[in-house]
């Protein structure tokens, strides 16, 4: 954001970046919704694996070594894969919330200049009367 100046020649050249909260929340909702699939279904994946290692063990095939270690491959691999995931919907949602912040906050911001922008303007009050944005509005008098 750039406030009270110019921008410098070449600035902007590219565009600038504009991400709105409704593509963070979808990207970080696709990130838990692959992991979740992951974890269910690459478990199961590498269960029928561990399976058939043993098996083929058991019935003396050398091919059984080879596959366990395809399966305990497997597991590391599905490991990384679903901390990344976890890792790219955490930092999604934090990124969020961290960007709620900082919109309040400049919002607030903004809002105190406007109001002290008010108290200083001229064009506010009447000429020869008091700025209502300073010192409020004129209390009514009573008669008695």
């Amino acid at each position: 954001m750039q406030i009270n100046h110019v921008a410098p020649e070449g600035a902007g050249t590219f565009g600038d970046l504009k991400v709105k909260n409704a593509d963070l929340e979808k990207i970080g909702r696709e990130a838990h919704s692959l992991f979740e699939h992951l974890g269910r279904e690459g478990k199961v994946a590498n269960s029928s694996s561990n399976s058939a290692a043993s098996n083929l063990k058991q019935q003396g095939f050398d091919l059984a070594a080879g596959l366990q270690h395809v399966s305990n491959r497997w597991e590391k691999q599905l490991g990384s894969l679903l901390d990344a995931c976890a890792q790219i919907s955490n930092h999604l949602h934090r990124t969020q919330s961290i960007h709620n912040g900082d919109e309040d906050y400049i919002r607030r911001t903004m809002s105190s200049i406007d109001t002290l922008d008010q108290g200083f303007d001229e064009r506010v009050g009447k000429a020869g009367k008091p700025n209502p944005a300073y010192y409020g509005k004129p209390s009514e008098k009573k008669d008695d």
